[in-house]
């Protein structure tokens, strides 16, 4: 269940699936990226995913993949059910290029990098009950030539009428030209006049002053009316033969078009059949072209509920920042059935909407089987009903105030809220008198509890934060601000609630100090402190949280030395052992070499038979 019913463009989704429509190559493609449907089957959506991946891979290696001539020829194609009917000229040179674009897909989708493994099993699961027609193929080769014009050999016919028309053609030119330097002869025709064509007959352009000079029929009149075309009495019997062989041309066309298209009727199942795949592969491509542009991975998605994103971002955000020169800043977030529920508060315009958007949108698009941007790490989780509270639902046809809108949200929240929703609501409470509002929303949220229902929610209301401390399966979360230079982080920080930062917010823009002062003497010194104690919490728990990571930096950095040290002794202590076998081995070598030589030395001796003195 998705609420509300303009859910998607409340989020952006519809945005994504306009540039996933543009990145479709033919309708069939943007007809699916039309129907892409929020679906809460994990299979189906991990089948999806997978369809993305393996295309990125193809995508990658195959440098021949057919990317063009994915046209919709399911009219012309379903039409031959009907006999009697043909595909015309035009239709059946698309087919061809669709037919040889459908045989490369088909190629490439069947490779195996062994005997029994495809290179991309799932695209391949789409092709296994579709044909190609390499014997249509050759057929349309014997009737189009590779521009998509009848071929004149198409059939003995066309080829004896076509030699007829080119001749009689010959003939009316050669007459015609001698009937026109003759006029030009006598004057009352330009130098500059050529022949011209007007209703599939040749005429000559004649002054209209001058036409009763050339006997013919006038066939037309230029639009101020001085030329008249007139067709001379000479040619019109061989223009008339012209247009009988022009008849019959269009005759014979036609006989071979429907000769053609009654061989091809037994086939149109499987061509409809082919059409749907090159539909199937079209929009699997958008897919991983809009992950590419996205900068997004296909996460495998989890049965359960929970999800810990790390390092997500809102693909349309981040790319309108970029056009800016400027950074989105990426969300670390996560639910589990201990922490079902993450209230988030915090300074306005500090992140706390985009976090709940980015949420709703990321969600949305991967149980619509579309990539989304965010770490390898990332689990994700799958839900029955996604239903979000934001933004302005203030309802003028029903005569309903903001709060009233927001409360028959909350109705519908509860009514429908289980284990397996997932609700989104923005700046939770308000709309009404603050204290009432809060009790509202505090009854609201432990209902959401009751019924173990995961929910990411934002609120300034002080009474939910103190809640959500001390009810088991909420957690506070803050977008956290700075205080030195007084403007907002867009981080969000999980374990303590935010501040609003009113106070200081107020004292930037400028408002006189004499109003801030009496402002916080109306709520309070406890209040003020308090903020300012969570302030400083915030404060401190970022300053440790920065310590803790540059210890855990330094630990890594230190380990990595270690490990080097560690190799370094180990690759001296390997070449000292080595010198020392080397060592011993030239020692050994140099004690056998002296042996030998005394050896030699001695039966030298004793060969020669040496006087002792010798």
């Amino acid at each position: 269940m998705i609420y509300p019913a303009d859910f998607e463009q409340k989020i952006g989704f519809n945005k994504v699936r306009m540039h996933l429509r543009s990145l479709c190559l033919s309708t069939m493609g943007q007809e699916l990226a039309d129907a892409v449907t929020f679906s809460s089957d994990a299979d189906l959506i991990n089948l999806s995913l997978q369809q993305t991946t393996e295309f990125r891979h193809l995508s990658q290696i195959e440098d021949d993949f057919p990317a063009q001539y994915f046209f919709d020829l399911r009219e012309p194609i379903g039409r031959l059910r009907i006999e009697g009917t043909r595909l015309e000229t035009p239709e059946l040179f698309d087919l061809r290029r669709m037919l040889t674009t459908l045989e490369g897909i088909v190629r490439i989708l069947n490779k195996k990098s062994d005997e029994t493994n495809f290179d991309y099993p799932t695209l391949h699961a789409l092709s296994t009950d579709v044909r190609t027609f390499p014997d249509v193929l050759r057929n349309i080769d014997r009737i189009l030539n590779k521009f998509g014009e009848i071929k004149d050999d198409a059939s003995d016919d066309l080829l004896r009428i076509r030699r007829d028309l080119k001749r009689q053609e010959g003939s009316i030119s050669r007459l015609l030209n001698t009937i026109l330097h003759q006029a030009q002869q006598e004057g009352f025709i330009e130098k500059d006049v050529t022949p011209s064509m007007r209703d599939g007959r040749l005429v000559i352009p004649v002054a209209a002053a001058q036409k009763r000079k050339l006997r013919g029929i006038v066939h037309d009149e230029s639009a101020t009316g001085r030329t008249v075309f007139i067709e001379p009495a000479e040619v019109v019997e061989a223009n008339n033969k012209i247009r009988e062989l022009q008849n019959d041309e269009r005759r014979e066309i036609a006989r071979i078009l429907t000769v053609f298209s009654d061989e091809l009727r037994p086939d149109v199942p499987d061509l409809l059949n082919a059409i749907a795949l090159l539909g199937d592969i079209d929009f699997i491509r958008a897919k991983a072209l809009l992950a590419n542009d996205y900068r997004a991975i296909e996460p495998e998605l989890h049965k359960s509920q929970a999800f810990d994103w790390v390092q997500a971002v809102h693909p349309l955000l981040r790319q309108s920042l970029e056009k800016q020169n400027k950074q989105a800043v990426p969300l670390d977030i996560n639910l589990n059935p201990q922490k079902r529920i993450l209230l988030i508060s915090g300074p306005n315009a500090g992140g706390k909407s985009v976090c709940l958007k980015t949420v709703a949108l990321l969600q949305y698009m991967v149980q619509c089987g579309l990539s989304i941007p965010l770490r390898e790490n990332s689990t994700v989780g799958i839900f029955q009903n996604i239903l979000i509270d934001i933004g302005d639902e203030q309802s003028i046809e029903n005569d309903l105030s903001t709060y009233s809108s927001h409360l028959l949200n909350m109705k519908n929240m509860m009514r429908a809220a289980n284990n397996r929703t997932l609700l989104l609501i923005d700046e939770f409470g308000t709309g009404t008198e603050p204290q009432i509002g809060g009790a509202i929303a505090q009854a609201v949220l432990a209902q959401f509890c009751k019924k173990k229902a995961y929910a990411i929610i934002t609120t300034h209301y002080s009474n939910l934060k103190h809640f959500a401390e001390e009810q088991n399966g909420i957690e506070n979360g803050a977008m956290l601000y700075d205080r030195q230079g007084m403007r907002p982080l867009f981080q969000l920080q999980i374990g303590q609630p935010g501040s609003s930062f009113a106070i200081e917010i107020a004292r930037k823009i400028g408002l006189p100090d004499e109003v801030i002062n009496e402002a916080s003497e109306i709520v309070g010194s406890d209040y003020i402190q308090s903020d300012k104690y969570l302030q400083d919490i915030v404060r401190d728990k970022r300053y440790w949280e920065n310590k803790r990571q540059n210890i855990h930096q330094h630990e890594k950095d230190m380990q990595r030395t270690i490990e080097r040290y560690e190799n370094e002794i180990r690759e001296l202590e390997t070449k000292r052992k080595e010198i020392i076998r080397q060592a011993k081995e030239e020692a050994e070598e140099l004690l056998r070499e002296s042996n030998r030589r005394i050896e030699n030395t001695i039966k030298e001796i004793r060969e020669s038979q040496a006087e002792k003195e010798k």
